[in-house]
């Protein structure tokens, strides 16, 4: 089953409409946490992250702070998580989000609790499609045992 790029964006931006960040890390705040930043420099960061629409998020914002991935609690992810994934897939992302997808150990599973059914397919459908990709053969077999794993077609 192989998908085109653009219905795979859609799906992303239907599925992923008007999620908020509510009380989720924010991506500045996100890589306050991994500088390891004091809880003041948190806060001040978190003040600066968008909270209400992810497609306001700018792309140099996503490539600076890609570590944060490693770092959001569900409600961050659900939020930040369809800005990364269209990103990669117009090649405008410096580091993949594959990884975070593929290789799913407890912590990234908690992220990912806070997807619903509908986003899950979206997450699904992206990795189908990159998995056909000449750019991700090395990640191919990740990406495979990810899709039987743990994102299996609701």
């Amino acid at each position: 089953m192989s998908f085109a790029k653009h219905d795979v964006a859609a799906h992303i931006r239907e599925a992923f409409r008007g999620v908020t960040l509510g009380n989720g890390v924010g991506l500045l705040e996100g890589q306050a946490l991994d500088d390891y930043a004091d809880q003041a420099t948190r806060e001040a960061y978190r003040e600066q992250d968008e909270k209400d629409d992810w497609q306001h998020i700018p792309l140099g914002a996503l490539n600076r702070c890609h570590s944060s991935l490693s770092f959001f609690d569900a409600e961050g992810m659900r939020f930040h998580l369809p800005a990364f994934l269209l990103a990669e897939l117009n090649g405008d992302l410096a580091v993949s989000v594959v990884y975070h997808l593929s290789e799913v150990p407890a912590y990234s599973e908690n992220q990912l609790v806070a997807l619903s059914v509908e986003q899950r397919k979206a997450v699904r459908k992206f990795l189908l499609l990159v998995r056909d990709m000449p750019d991700y053969e090395f990640e191919r077999p990740h990406i495979e045992r990810a899709l039987l794993d743990y994102w299996l077609s609701e």
